[in-house]
């Protein structure tokens, strides 16, 4: 029987970074498909709620950088607490990344890899040539997979995940659904493995 992990994520979250490669090898390990679903997180903050870290309390976003720290460790992996280009407006790379999807291709590697580009190389996702870039260094044609995000079809799709993710109560990224029952956050990755290991 299939099990299929619906990933809603967005690129400039430093939780999403944590959690990208690791759900990439519980998937393979319990023979689960990813279905990548990159939303926009300010319309999904706002139909749950949620603050936007600008507008949090000052001791919770201190925290939150105590936390980064902790996990950067704890995982091994580089991460910058403070990128020069953060906030960013991701829809361009995330729209390249459901023109991958539609084109046949396997996301993962390209979502990771815009993902680093902003919480490791302090590149702007903004800018058209970076995604390009960051998209050629991975084999595709840059500008061609940039033409392809901006048609009324990947932009259809980005919007529905959204309006997806909102149906689904979803409140914070990344998150994880598996049949019907939502993990919140790369530190529940452990629970989504044994949910996937128990069918």
């Amino acid at each position: 029987m299939s099990k299929t992990i619906d990933y809603y994520f967005a690129l400039p979250s430093p939780w999403t970074y944590l959690g990208g490669e690791r759900l990439i090898a519980i998937a393979a390990r319990t023979g689960a498909t990813i279905a990548y679903k990159p939303i926009d997180v300010g319309r999904v903050f706002g139909a749950a709620g949620t603050l936007h870290l600008k507008d949090r309390l000052k001791a919770r976003q201190a925290y939150r950088l105590v936390e980064l720290r902790r996990w950067r460790a704890r995982l091994g992996i580089p991460l910058n607490l403070e990128p020069r280009y953060f906030p960013v407006d991701q829809r361009l790379g995330a729209c390249m990344v459901v023109a991958a999807r539609q084109a046949g291709h396997d996301p993962g590697p390209l979502a990771n890899a815009l993902m680093r580009a902003v919480w490791v190389e302090d590149r702007n996702i903004a800018d058209p040539a970076v995604c390009e870039a960051v998209a050629e260094a991975l084999g595709y044609v840059g500008p061609t997979l940039r033409a392809a995000a901006e048609t009324v079809e990947v932009q259809a799709e980005f919007d529905a995940n959204t309006e997806e993710a909102i149906r689904r109560q979803v409140f914070g990224l990344p998150a994880y659904v598996f049949k019907d029952e939502m993990f919140w956050g790369q530190d529940r990755l452990d629970f989504l493995e044994e949910a996937l290991r128990a069918g």
